[in-house]
Parts: C-alpha cells; structure tokens; sequence
C-alpha cells in the first residue's frame, strides 16, 4: 500500500496532468473524494448528497433521485482516470481507481517492484520541469465577455469574427513577448535578476522587480470565461455551477440553473461546453506586462486562470488579470478585501465595485457608465490589489475592472511612471534610487475612461486602501480555485 504523502503527490500529478488540464470538475470532485478516503475518520462510505453538497454546492434540500450530477460526474472522472492512465500515466506507480458502487478512489502500486524510489524519481523529474519554466500555452480565442457577450440569435459568423480577432491579438502578445526577450529594448541586458532593477531610477520598473524578487519566471495568468455553446454555435453566458471540459455535453439541470437567462436557454437544444474566449482588455493586459518584464529580461510563464495550481502561488509571484466575473482563481483572494466585485443580476450592467469601508468622500459602490444615447461605454473601474504571496518573498498582484477595459486600465496604470509615483506618493512612500525594498500591500482603485467603449484613453487614482502587512492569504485559499457562486 502505498502512503498517503505519496498517494497526495499522485493525485497532484494526475490534477496537473494535459488529461485533466482544463476539466476544472471533475479536478474539484477528485481532490475532494481524495482528502476524504485519505483522511477520512468514519469507516462508511461516502454518500451521494454529501458529495453534491459539500463538493458541487448543491443546497441542504438536494435530492439525488432527481438531480443525478454525482453520479454522472463521478462516470466522467472513471473514464478521465482511464483516459490518463493509457496515456501520459503509464509510467506512474500508483493507480488511483473508483470502484463500481463506491464513491471513494483506492490507491495500489502497479507492481510489488515499484516503491519510493520510482515515486522519488517522477517527483525530481517532475520538479525539473517546472523549475525550467515549462509553460502552457496562452488562449485559443478572445472577446470582451463582459460587454460584447454572444447570445443567441447571432450567427455563426459573427462567432468566428471574435475568435479571429482574439487570436490576432494572443499572437501579438506571445509573439511581443518572445520577440522583446530575444531583442531587447531599451538596451537593457538579456538575462538580468529582476533585484537588479530594485534601485533603478525608473520607478515602474523598480516596483515590478521588488514585487518578482528572486523569482526568476513569475506568471501572468489571464482569464479563460466558460460559455454554453449550442449547435448553431450561439453562446450563452453562465454566473454559476460545476464546468467541464471543452466540447462536454452540459446537463440540462445544470444548464437552467446555471445559465443568465434561463428562458433561452430553455429553447436550445443541446448545450456543448466553449472554453476559448479570453477578453481583449486581459490579452493587451498581458502584452502590456510582456513588453515591461522583456525590457526587464524576465521570462514569464503564461497561463490561463484554470490551469494555476497551488504550487504555482507557492512558488512564483503572479499576477492574475481580470475580476472575478472572468477569472476564478481571482474570486479566492478577494473576499476578505475592502474592494471586491459583485453582479446584483443577469444583466451586466449590473456588475459593481463594493467599497466595504469607505473613507471620506469615497462612494460605497462603483458602476461603469455609458453614454444615455449611444449606451457606449464610457467610464470603467479597476482595482488593483497587491498582496503577500503564499510563500516568504512572494506576491500576488490581481489587475481587473468591471469589463476586460477596466483590466485594461488597471495593468496601464500599474506599468505607467505616472501611476507607480502617484501609488508611492499616496502610500508616503519614498521615490527615487536606493527606495525601500520591501513591495507594498494596498488596493487601488483605478478610473478608467474609454474611447469606442473598449480603448483605453486615460487612468487616474481614485483612492488607496493599504492591507496589513500581516494581512496574508493562507495556503489553503489558494489550494483549490473554485468557479465562484
């Protein structure tokens, strides 16, 4: 039998895993069915209602003769365990299986031969690989999910316009990003430490060195929006509920339930999962970031807000792009803050910023506005929080707005001089060469005003609120992202 800190390490391998990278589910249901067969105290077996309370958020009245969301995402997790294990899983010394009629995994070695030491070389190697900065790629496809939602009654082609033009500017950002750290501007040398830019005149670039510290690959983590996809390629958006993986059939329960505007989706016929937008606002975002850590010789690691693991927030400082609404790794580290997100309704114009403490002269609620003609957008909202990461020496920065333009203007205010001088100003920080190395915690609220209702045409502070300096997210917030409620 093998022991429960290997058996862990396994399950992280499988979560980690191409296999099991983008379902976010069933990755939920088995690192939950693994804490309670490892750890578990009752001797029973674990029920049906329990999982779907506990693990899926069903309510206390949940009644699993009539919504069956256990049982079929436990199938799915047995056929993604034999899909990993006749694939990249292989080689691995442990099998992890659910047994027909129980809920709960059990954990064999493969053969009597393999043992720790078989563990304890997939472990090093695996450990290999991320210390050499071994990234996924970054999104397929891009939209503003906030303000240019599909729905249905689009065509199709309207679809493939918005993936075309989202790629066009994902290939911008990857290609700025590895064109700036072969090439760099500014004449700044290639390879340099991030502490080497700690005590630099240019003070953006001495604020984003004392945040990466010794890290010498942080990640930028953009927001990969969920979407119900039906056969005429109409989208439909989703507040809520279990996600699959990209093309699953979604229940229909879950999809009423789940769905903005349940009428319609009522009239759909079969729903398919869509996992490939990404908003305009993050993907220039990350351009913005790419362009400032090349010139820096930094080499980010890019992925989506549904491939971070715990281990990433442990061992890097990240910063993730996007609110709440878009990004689910962000909603673990914002519900304790002064300023978070909130969506009153269906309707994205209801989407807001709550001030949980407001000062003098700050409201306790922010809104984007339009024009009252046109109903452009007009003025965005963004907060930018800087955090202890999960680790000494580590952080955490979240740049996002009310729509992806807000996320936009968030990350320009964060990488211009005039927004870094006017934080330290605020904060009674002092500037100039030889300022204090230590990275400091705050929220900042951003005004963002538009152009065209999506481009950026200036920023400006709107308040500072600072964050204890012994105010720090504990590892068990970012152990498991959740898709917020």
């Amino acid at each position: 039998m093998p022991t429960t800190e290997d058996c862990h390490r396994q399950v992280q391998r499988i979560l980690q895993s191409v296999t099991f990278r983008t379902a976010l589910t069933l990755q939920q249901l088995l690192q939950f069915i693994t804490v309670r067969a490892l750890t578990g105290d009752s001797p029973e077996p674990i029920k049906e209602y329990t999982i779907g309370v506990e693990a899926f958020g069903r309510p206390h009245d949940f009644d699993p003769k009539t919504d069956t969301i256990v049982r079929v995402q436990i199938h799915r997790l047995k056929q993604k365990l034999k899909e990993y294990y006749e694939s990249e899983g292989r080689g691995d010394p442990i099998l992890v299986e659910i047994s027909k009629g129980n809920y709960l995994p059990r954990f064999e070695s493969k053969s009597a031969t393999q043992g720790d030491s078989d563990v304890e070389q997939i472990n090093q190697k695996e450990s290999m690989t991320q210390q050499a900065g071994v990234s996924p790629r970054a999104g397929e496809g891009g939209m503003d999910s906030r303000d240019g939602r599909v729905s249905a009654g689009r065509r199709p082609l309207f679809v493939r316009v918005l993936v075309g033009a989202g790629a066009l500017i994902a290939v911008f950002a990857l290609g700025l990003l590895i064109g700036i750290n072969k090439k760099n501007i500014g004449g700044e040398a290639q390879g340099s430490s991030a502490l080497d830019f700690a005590t630099s005149a240019d003070p953006v670039k001495a604020f984003w060195a004392r945040f990466i510290g010794d890290d010498p690959t942080p990640i930028i983590v953009y927001s990969d929006t969920v979407f119900f996809r039906d056969s005429a390629n109409d989208l439909f958006s989703l507040r809520r509920g279990a996600i699959d993986d990209q093309g699953a059939v979604v229940d229909p329960h879950l999809a009423r339930e789940s769905a903005s505007n349940p009428t319609l989706i009522s009239e759909t016929g079969v729903l398919y999962y869509e996992h490939g937008y990404t908003g305009i606002g993050e993907l220039r975002g990350l351009a913005t970031l790419a362009g400032l850590f090349g010139q820096m010789g930094i080499q980010p690691i890019i992925k989506s807000s549904r491939d971070v693991t715990s281990d990433d927030l442990r061992q890097h400082s990240v910063i993730l792009l996007g609110s709440s609404f878009q990004n689910v790794a962000v909603a673990q580290f914002m519900t304790h803050r002064d300023f978070t997100y909130r969506n009153s309704g269906s309707n994205t114009d209801n989407d807001e910023i709550i001030n949980a403490n407001p000062q003098a002269q700050e409201d306790a609620i922010y809104r984007a506005e339009r024009d009252v003609g046109t109903h452009v957008l007009r003025t965005d909202y963004g907060i930018v929080t800087i955090q202890a990461g999960l680790a000494p020496h580590r952080h955490i920065a979240i740049l996002g707005g009310i729509s992806t333009a807000g996320t936009e203007g968030a990350t320009i205010f964060l990488t211009s001089k005039n927004g870094v001088e006017r934080i330290q100003k605020t904060l009674g920080l002092p500037s100039g060469p030889g300022r204090t190395a230590e990275i400091p915690q705050f929220q900042a609220l951003i005004h963002v005003r538009l152009e065209k209702g999506r481009d950026v045409a200036d920023t400006s502070l709107v308040t500072i609120h600072q964050i204890p300096s012994t105010d720090t997210p504990s590892p068990e917030r970012g152990t498991t992202l959740h898709q917020p409620k």
